[in-house]
């Protein structure tokens, strides 16, 4: 005997309509956002000029048939490349992640949504310059930001009660999704076309979290969210074209997102869609480490000061202990060997030896060349996480979102320094005043990597003007970056 199912069509699933309204009505008012929109554009920028330094990064870059010029495509920060928005998506993307230095959100789901500039500016970028072919007006980068906050929103808001990396699943499916929605709205679709965009990718085969964990964490991670962002211009140019969608991707019984890959359990949302993910994101400014080790990674470089004032060094400790909240042990609290670059970025022992030993934590300090000190593996193995649950109950607190860590060294003699404790790293909403000038400072030594001085001062003075840079033409400002 078979269960009878109906073939009404129904209506879209209300997580759908409430994105879809969301990015096609709600007006952006809050200049908080749009100034901390526009710093973390140009710190996702600055991520992707120093990415470019990396020839595993530098190798993804270009068209996919070598030679192929767009005319009127998007052009691509940093390089020579001008693209079809799908593959310019792809590039940004790549290049922007690529270290794992840019805008991080930590809730029950953890993500980076600056990952979705990867498709806005594509996108934006083409769309001004055929508007301007054809004698029309050319976006202005207001239109990025706006798309900047609204992505940001809907990633992280799905993020604050969803967990997708306990059933498996990367965060880059809020990218696919977040993108879709807000490219939709710059190519113009209708909102039944925007539902259907939304709908294509909540059904689109989604990215395991395999590439994150031992053993088998790789790259993939540094381009997962220039794959999810130019997925999602793909899936809005179909849509564009009339591309039907299936309105209960998420609810459908046995076939939908829920049942299929999310133990049946339906979404749960905290609070409606407004601007507050992008007022309340978490900067990377002083290190390129997993978001949840950098308050450890800065009490790791006052225990090197304290080492030298005491005339000691890593040979004289005996322990350490990282007292640390639960996702930290769950995502980067790693023994064993470490395989790549990728691998060492997400181990909070790596992280938290290496400023010990030299000082520092510097991209450059994950590659095999460092890794190689036999120092840091014996380091390494004298630490120990333990959870502190207040750290944890804290972390998910919406009204302190502390990302802690604390750090006690034990040495060989007996003696041990008193234990430093970090709630809230340089880059957290509470520690603002002290984190922009040293994010500004970030991007200027990003701009040097790639431009001679007088491109970079054309670059910073639009970029550190928020009226000049909301009232640009968004080519206009690409093109600012082109070698």
């Amino acid at each position: 005997m078979s269960a009878t199912i109906s073939n009404v069509r129904p209506q879209p699933d209300q997580v759908l309509v409430d994105i879809v309204d969301y990015v096609l009505d709600y007006k952006i008012d809050s200049a908080l956002a749009l100034e901390t929109a526009r710093n973390c554009l140009i710190d996702t920028l600055g991520c992707g000029l120093e990415g470019l330094e990396y020839p595993a990064c530098r190798k993804l870059m270009g068209p996919i048939v070598p030679g192929t010029v767009v005319p009127n495509g998007a052009k691509v920060p940093g390089t020579q490349f001008q693209l079809d928005p799908v593959q310019a998506a792809f590039n940004i993307g790549c290049m922007i992640r690529w270290l794992d230095f840019n805008d991080t959100w930590l809730a029950a789901e953890w993500g980076h949504p600056s990952d979705n500039l990867g498709g806005i500016l594509a996108v934006a970028d083409w769309l001004s310059r055929n508007a301007v072919a054809a004698g029309k007006a050319p976006l202005t980068m207001r239109a990025v930001l706006e798309g900047m906050i609204k992505a940001h929103e809907i990633q992280g808001c799905i993020a604050l009660e969803n967990s997708f990396n306990k059933v498996g699943l990367d965060h880059v499916v809020l990218v696919k999704v977040a993108s879709t929605a807000v490219v939709s709205q710059m190519l113009g679709l209708s909102r039944d076309e925007t539902i259907n965009a939304v709908s294509l990718a909540w059904v689109d085969g989604q990215s395991l979290r395999t590439y994150r964990h031992a053993p088998n964490t790789g790259s993939r991670k540094s381009w997962a969210a220039g794959d999810a962002t130019s997925r999602a211009v793909r899936l809005a140019l179909m849509a564009r074209t009339g591309e039907m969608g299936y309105p209960s991707v998420l609810s459908a019984p046995i076939w939908g997102f829920y049942d299929v890959l999310f133990k049946g359990q339906p979404f749960k949302f905290q609070r409606p869609y407004g601007s507050y993910v992008m007022e309340n994101v978490l900067f990377k400014i002083s290190f390129p480490a997993e978001f949840h080790s950098q308050t450890a990674v800065e009490c790791a470089m006052d225990i090197h000061a304290k080492l030298k004032s005491l005339g000691k060094t890593d040979a004289d400790i005996k322990k350490i202990t990282i007292r640390t909240h639960e996702a930290c042990i769950r995502i980067i609290d790693k023994k064993g060997p470490l395989h790549n670059p990728a691998d060492r970025d997400h181990c909070i022992q790596y992280m938290v030896a290496v400023p010990i030993i030299f000082g520092q934590l510097t991209a450059s300090d994950y590659e095999d060349s460092v890794a190689a000190d036999p120092r840091i593996d014996a380091l390494r193995d004298k630490m120990v996480c333990v959870e502190d649950p207040a750290f944890t109950q804290d972390y998910h607190n919406p009204e302190k979102r502390s990302i802690a860590n604390a750090l006690t060294v034990e040495f060989n003699d007996g003696t041990k320094l008193d234990e430093l404790v970090c709630e809230y790293p340089i880059g957290h909403k509470r520690r603002r005043k002290d984190g922009i000038p040293l994010l500004e400072a970030k991007f200027r030594k990003n701009l040097t990597r790639q431009f001679p001085a007088r491109q970079q001062e054309r670059i910073l003075a639009v970029s550190l003007d928020q009226a000049k840079l909301e009232a640009m033409p968004v080519h206009e400002y690409v093109d600012l970056y082109v070698i």
